[in-house]
C-alpha cells in the first residue's frame, strides 16, 4: 500500500512540474514547396487581404489545404527564388518567431553543391507558407 501511495505521489509531482513549451511549427505551415512554377525574379510576397488570399484558392496545389476560416485568421507568404539555370535549388523557412507585435520569418535558400550533378533546366523555385496569425510579418 505504501508503494502505491509513493508511486502516485511521485507521478503527481512530476506531472505538476511539466511545462508547456510553445511549438513554433504550430505558428506556421508550409503548404507547398515546388522547384518550378514561381516567378522570374526573386521576391517575397505577404498576403493579408481576403481578396489576395482568395486568389490562392484557385491553385490546384493549395485548394484542398485552405479553409474558409483561414482567410480571416491567417496570413500567407510566397517565397520566390527567381529563375535558376539548373535544378537543385529550393527556398523555404528556416525559423519563425513570434513577438508581441509581429511574426519574424527567417528564409533559407538552398543551392546545389558546386560539384553536384544537376539537371540543366531552367527552374523557378517557390514556397507558400501559411502563418497562423494576423500579426505584421517581417521577413529576414
Amino acid at each position: 500500500m505504501k508503494k502505491v501511495i509513493l508511486v502516485l505521489a511521485v507521478f503527481v509531482l512530476i506531472s505538476c512540474g511539466a511545462k508547456k513549451t510553445s511549438d513554433s511549427s504550430a505558428l506556421y505551415e508550409v503548404l507547398t514547396t515546388q522547384s518550378d512554377g514561381g516567378g522570374n525574379i526573386k521576391f517575397y510576397e505577404i498576403l493579408t487581404e481576403p481578396n489576395e488570399i482568395k486568389m490562392l484558392e484557385n491553385d490546384p496545389l493549395l485548394a484542398d489545404k485552405m479553409k474558409q476560416d483561414d482567410i480571416t485568421n491567417s496570413n500567407y507568404v510566397i517565397l520566390n527564388m527567381g529563375e535558376k539555370n539548373t535544378g537543385g535549388y529550393s527556398i523555404g523557412v528556416e525559423k519563425v518567431e513570434e513577438t508581441d507585435k509581429n511574426i519574424i520569418i527567417t528564409v533559407k535558400e538552398n543551392s546545389p553543391a558546386p560539384d553536384a550533378m544537376t539537371m540543366q533546366v531552367i527552374t523557378y523555385p517557390y514556397t507558400v507558407v501559411k502563418i497562423h496569425s494576423k500579426k505584421e510579418i517581417i521577413i529576414k
